[in-house]
């Protein structure tokens, strides 16, 4: 069974991601536990209309699984800090480690799509710490998947192999883009005015 590590790089890349979305998943906690002890309570990013984290946090979106969902972003962005670190000490991984921590960040990603759905066309409202991991759900996303198509983990032809190899940087800049434009749009008479 063949084991891989991966390089400096890339596992910077986890461990800046992973504490990029541990820090909005702990302010995001912590905020809603003083919104739960103060109804009243006014997050320090809720700054007009649309930059609204309180409206974020007050609505049924907010804890999809029955409990915060910056809680679940604690212990999985905590988990992508720690595979970043245990690259970075030397370890490698088998195949089927590196499968699981895709599919974890295709979960993930899956989440985040359908939580900015929710907050630009249900809420209405933006969050700054969740658009921050969203950002870090993307970036981290597109890489560990760049990672194991360039390793021949996910079968995927040549060409494409290739195009990660050379151009992994690609798909999260557009992926970001489209969902800036998404954002500018929505709201782009507040923005404008």
């Amino acid at each position: 069974m063949r084991a891989s590590g991966a390089g400096r790089a890339f596992a910077l890349l986890l461990v800046i991601t992973g504490a990029a979305g541990l820090l909005a998943s702990w302010v995001i906690t912590l905020d809603k536990f003083k919104l739960l002890e103060d109804p009243d309570f006014t997050p320090g990013c809720s700054l007009n209309p649309v930059v609204s984290c309180g409206n974020i946090m007050k609505s049924e979106q907010a804890s999809a699984f029955g409990f915060p969902n910056p809680m679940l972003g604690l212990v999985a962005y905590g988990v992508v800090v720690c595979v970043g670190v245990s690259l970075l000490a030397g370890a490698r991984f088998p195949r089927w480690y590196w499968l699981a921590f895709d599919a974890g960040t295709l979960f993930g990603i899956g989440f985040v799509t359908w939580l900015q759905y929710e907050s630009l066309y249900s809420i209405g409202s933006l969050c700054l710490w969740c658009c921050l991991a969203w950002v870090a759900t993307i970036v981290l996303f597109w890489y560990v998947t760049a990672y194991t198509v360039r390793n021949a983990y996910l079968p995927a032809p040549g060409w494409l192999k290739g195009f990660l190899e050379e151009f992994a940087w690609v798909p999260p800049v557009l992926h970001t883009g489209v969902v800036g434009m998404l954002v500018l749009t929505r709201w782009w008479d507040f923005w404008t005015s």
